[in-house]
């Protein structure tokens, strides 16, 4: 929520109480420069020890209500006919409107269930932008993913409000190159992940869903941030503005075929599921889950997860939870705008997204300049933020990198966990980086997975620069900051 100061600043406002705190510290310099060394240049092998704020992801890592801790202690741990599971449901057709449910353990076995259902070998999978594990688990099923994003989609910084919309002209070409019965489906992301959290109008929604029933195509909905995709339909469409968020989540699900998400987000809580009103559609995928989750009624997750996101399914309908992410969110990426640190604007859910093209125009894309930014802050801050850019992309069958649109340094703002002057301390180091941003330097692998490399590759800085930006850091602040 925001309110006008009296000074006639507007700032966001914690609409909840702090009753339990976990400790956190700030290693030294040093430490932080042996740390990222250790880590291979890699975030996400740093030990959570050598981390100040954890702004790597918000899958997970977002605060649980009391109402949430609460319920998990009512859990009915049956392993079939849980009525848990069917407290669930009711939360899923209450506020989507679905009749049938699928738990999974997290949103990427969701979609491994929806790829292993759908998409063989030659199909095509249209998105508004793509995941990196939807990508994987379609490719890994012989399918295809093709991005039918926007023009505006790719520019950083605008004011452009729904830049995560769907391409109808592409759609339709889309459609006409390869015929509608290789197009298994297409897939909606809410808000999109990978070009700054933003989101798509409802509007767009529903001229896709007038498309795809045309040609039989079905429509799947990844939801995983479908509470903060309302919010930003609230405050950006018009003809929305007066709607409360749980009228604009139903209204969203009228033109769903297939809906999806990660409850570690919008539900603040570890787990997944799908849902559908198509028993057709619930047939094909029910089969694989004993084979790859679990039973119907818990799917891969504890019965306590399950308690705690039917609540939290009803909470992120509440204004102050829907709001609180993104409020913060545009207030970092306004400190940072402030400062001069070229953020993704407008902002989005998710996270505060930093465009490291602009940040760090001389490191060129072949030496990963996201990845080197996200190094970078960690040394200087302590924040752990994630790489979203060329190192989050596979490489083609010969072996080359697949150079991403963006270079994107993801900086979560997990649910009611960091405080505003946190913010302003990162926002303080961020701007300080940005001032010595020539003494980054690039990055280059030297240990590769061979998928998904982004999670366990490991990468050594080219030139030696690290040692030089810590010293910078010293001379300014000394050993101990």
């Amino acid at each position: 929520m925001k309110i006008q100061l009296s000074d006639g600043r507007s700032i966001p406002i914690e609409m909840h109480k702090v009753r339990i705190v976990q400790s956190t510290q700030l290693p030294p310099i040093r430490r932080r420069l042996a740390a990222i060394q250790e880590a291979g240049f890699n975030t996400f092998l740093l030990r959570t020890r050598d981390v100040f704020l954890d702004m790597l992801t918000d899958s997970g890592t977002n605060a649980m209500s009391d109402n949430q801790l609460a319920a998990m202690m009512r859990a009915d741990d049956a392993y079939a006919g849980s009525e848990s599971f069917y407290r669930l449901t009711d939360a899923v057709k209450d506020i989507f409107g679905f009749d049938y449910v699928i738990p999974a353990h997290q949103g990427r076995a969701a979609e491994h269930l929806l790829a292993k259902a759908f998409v063989k070998p030659g199909d095509v999978v249209l998105m508004n932008y793509h995941f990196t594990t939807s990508k994987a688990h379609i490719e890994l099923a012989g399918g295809k993913v093709l991005e039918i994003f926007t023009d505006d989609a790719l520019i950083t910084k605008s004011d452009i409000p729904f830049k995560g919309n769907l391409d109808l002209e592409k759609f339709e070409a889309a459609i006409n190159t390869y015929g509608a019965e290789k197009i298994a489906y297409v897939r909606m992301e809410a808000t999109t992940n990978l070009i700054g959290g933003q989101p798509f109008s409802l509007e767009n929604l529903r001229q896709v869903k007038e498309l795809a029933a045309k040609h039989k195509i079905p429509l799947v909905f990844d939801g995983s941030l479908i509470s903060e995709n309302a919010y930003f339909i609230q405050n950006r469409e018009k003809a929305f503005g007066g709607r409360s968020i749980k009228e604009i989540l139903k209204e969203l699900m009228q033109y769903v075929d297939i809906f999806y998400m990660s409850g570690r987000k919008s539900a603040a809580v570890r787990g997944g599921m799908i849902a559908t009103n198509n028993k057709d559609f619930y047939n094909q995928i029910l089969p694989w889950l004993p084979v790859y989750e679990g039973f119907a009624t818990y799917g891969g997750m504890s019965t306590k997860e399950i308690e705690a996101m039917a609540v939290g399914l009803r909470e992120m309908t509440e204004q102050e939870v829907a709001s609180s992410g993104a409020d913060f969110i545009e207030y970092f990426v306004n400190q940072l705008e402030e400062k001069g640190v070229p953020a993704v604007t407008p902002a989005g859910g998710l996270a505060c997204h930093v465009d490291a093209r602009r940040f760090l125009p001389h490191i060129a894309q072949p030496q990963y300049p996201a990845g080197a930014l996200a190094a970078a802050i960690y040394l200087v801050s302590g924040i752990r933020s994630m790489e979203r850019g060329t190192i989050s992309m596979d490489r083609d069958a010969q072996g080359n990198d697949v150079m991403s649109d963006l270079e994107l340094a993801r900086l979560a703002v997990p649910r009611r966990v960091y405080t505003m002057s946190q913010l302003d301390y990162a926002a303080d180091r961020i701007a300080w980086l940005h001032n010595h941003r020539d003494l980054v330097g690039g990055l280059r692998f030297v240990e590769e997975p061979p998928v998904l490399r982004f999670f366990f590759g490991r990468l050594q800085p080219v030139d030696g620069w690290a040692e030089n930006l810590a010293q910078a850091f010293i001379n300014d602040f000394g050993e101990s900051c």
